[in-house]
């Protein structure tokens, strides 16, 4: 735990002035379409009211076991300077798990190509999101071919920062198959089969291994173990110790911000 509270220590010192100048200089549009199939198909966005800054940006994807959930913009996210995107997505059972995923490319494309309309910089977007968003968010991100259709490459994205996400095959697409949520499997619906070194920087963040869902944090320490394996050269794992899955989201922006400020200091200055 020492570690995590260095990091939220740090990150609150050197981000206050910062969100102390820039909190009340947003604003939110809402249930913009980035598809055209569902009325699930639509994000928000929190953005600066100056839409010329070219600020990182953070997609956000809600959980729900991908059967349920809404977008959000979580409130940790609504400081230190940061363009938000939340997008919602088509469910199961009334769609299957990859449309789920589609979804998730389908929304990541639309901000790539339009969030400097709001103030973004596209060359620094991040996904991130928990649990099924954790999910999501490793998917799109390790195996290319969602976007692709897309035509966008997502080892353009500035990282992955998966929070409590599946990495085997997702435990409701399991369910719906009639497997146990107890019975593993890896297949090409699972992260884990595409591990790959040169994918952007991968941020893991669990709860506690004792109180997260279904073994989460150690099938999680095992794709760490893998991605250090092939020898890719950023990938970290943070266990919040005391979190349950669904309390560990809130602690964890800490870490997602912090992570953003160390990439955002390893850039080259213009």
């Amino acid at each position: 735990m020492s570690v995590i509270k260095n990091i939220i220590t740090a990150w609150a010192m050197t981000a206050a002035t910062a969100i102390a100048a820039t909190a009340a200089d947003f604003t939110s549009v809402s249930n913009l379409s980035y598809g055209n199939d569902s009325e699930r198909q639509v994000l928000d966005i929190y953005h600066p009211v100056d839409t010329t800054a070219a600020l990182p940006v953070v997609i956000w994807f809600h959980g729900g076991a991908l059967t349920g959930g809404f977008k959000f913009i979580p409130d940790e996210l609504k400081t230190g300077g940061l363009v938000v995107v939340a997008p919602e997505y088509r469910l199961i059972p009334r769609v299957t798990v990859n449309e789920c995923i589609d979804d998730a490319a389908a929304a990541t494309a639309w901000v790539m190509e339009n969030i400097d309309r709001y103030g973004g910089d596209p060359s620094l977007i991040f996904v991130s999101g928990h649990s099924a968003g954790g999910y999501l968010t490793s998917m799109i991100g390790l195996d290319k071919k969602w976007m692709a259709k897309y035509h966008h490459d997502p080892d353009s994205l500035a990282a992955l920062v998966p929070f409590s996400g599946q990495v085997i095959t997702h435990f409701s697409h399991r369910e719906s198959k009639g497997v146990s949520p107890l019975t593993p499997m890896v297949d090409e619906l699972a992260p884990l089969f595409h591990v790959r070194p040169d994918c952007p920087p991968y941020i893991i963040i669990t709860g506690d291994s004792e109180q997260e869902l279904f073994g989460r944090y150690e099938e999680n320490a095992y794709m760490w173990r893998m991605m250090k394996l092939v020898g890719h050269p950023e990938v970290y794992i943070y266990k919040l110790d005391g979190y349950n899955h669904g309390d560990m989201a809130s602690p964890a922006h800490h870490i997602l911000k912090n992570h953003i400020k160390d990439i955002l200091n390893k850039r080259p200055t213009k």
